[in-house]
């Protein structure tokens, strides 16, 4: 019975060690030679498709220097609010780039790398309509992709709230441009590209929701990629590559770089 059990231990504990291997998403990237990230193209300066219909934005040029850093081609996986998790569970990408902030119920089914953008989450609306809090937006509806940090937020913050919730952040921003809801929760670089795409906007900010950095995610173990990946935000903030990702997409320096997150 003894040597039974020995041998039954020697066969499990190499199983876990077989698994343990598999389980190493870094690893498996690398033998693969190909990273398979999420990224929106829907959410301009983020993610978009140019004039040319090639993706190109914020996220999408920052999976393409993760994938270089890595020396494995980019599998770029076009990706929503409402799906970018999922597909994470269903094991469809391995990382997911897509503008997405922190909130402690998403951080039981992600791990969150350190930010790498510094923006905040707002409600916005047309400068006659007086809305200074989420308690006191009464039947008005906000426009707002589904599963979204703000969707999430204000659900909290006003459980009664009328909330307009679309398929995806553009869909919200057309909800908002054609009347169909007089206020709309975006981050403040959206907005910021809202006008420039549309001149002479009526929209200012009614009220803000709080900071969102915005974080990669990968799946709950894999802690050697998302060590890998704290590492990578760390190198890029030093040689000046999010600094010119900033400039180049939103407009302005990546100024004050927000806490990093604790790697475990």
């Amino acid at each position: 019975m003894k040597k039974l059990a020995a041998t039954l231990l020697a066969v499990s504990m190499a199983l876990l060690g077989t698994v343990q291997a598999h389980a190493d998403r870094l690893q498996e990237i690398i033998e693969r030679g190909v990273i398979r990230i999420g990224t929106p193209l829907d959410t301009p300066p983020f993610g978009f498709v140019d004039a040319d219909r090639n993706p190109t934005g914020f996220d999408v040029e920052f999976a393409q220097l993760v994938a270089d850093a890595l020396g494995v081609e980019l599998e770029l996986q076009q990706v929503t609010a409402a799906n970018r998790v999922p597909y994470l569970f269903t094991d469809k990408v391995d990382v997911i780039i897509s503008n997405l902030g922190y909130s402690p119920e998403r951080a039981k089914q992600v791990l969150y790398t350190s930010p790498y953008i510094n923006t905040f989450i707002a409600v916005w609306g047309p400068a006659d309509l007086e809305v200074t809090s989420a308690a006191d937006v009464g039947d008005n509806a906000i426009a707002l992709g589904r599963g979204t940090t703000p969707d999430l937020a204000l659900t909290q913050m006003n459980p009664d709230a009328n909330l307009m919730r679309t398929e995806d952040d553009s869909t919200a921003m057309t909800a908002f441009l054609t009347g169909q809801a007089p206020l709309l929760a975006a981050n403040d670089v959206q907005i910021e590209a809202l006008k420039l795409q549309n001149p002479g906007l009526d929209v200012e900010l009614k009220f803000r929701i709080r900071n969102s950095p915005s974080h990669m995610a990968v799946q709950m173990d894999q802690h050697n990629l998302l060590a890998w990946l704290n590492s990578f935000i760390f190198f890029s903030l030093n040689t000046g590559d999010l600094n010119r990702l900033n400039e180049k997409y939103l407009g302005r320096p990546i100024g004050e770089v927000p806490h990093y997150l604790p790697t475990f």
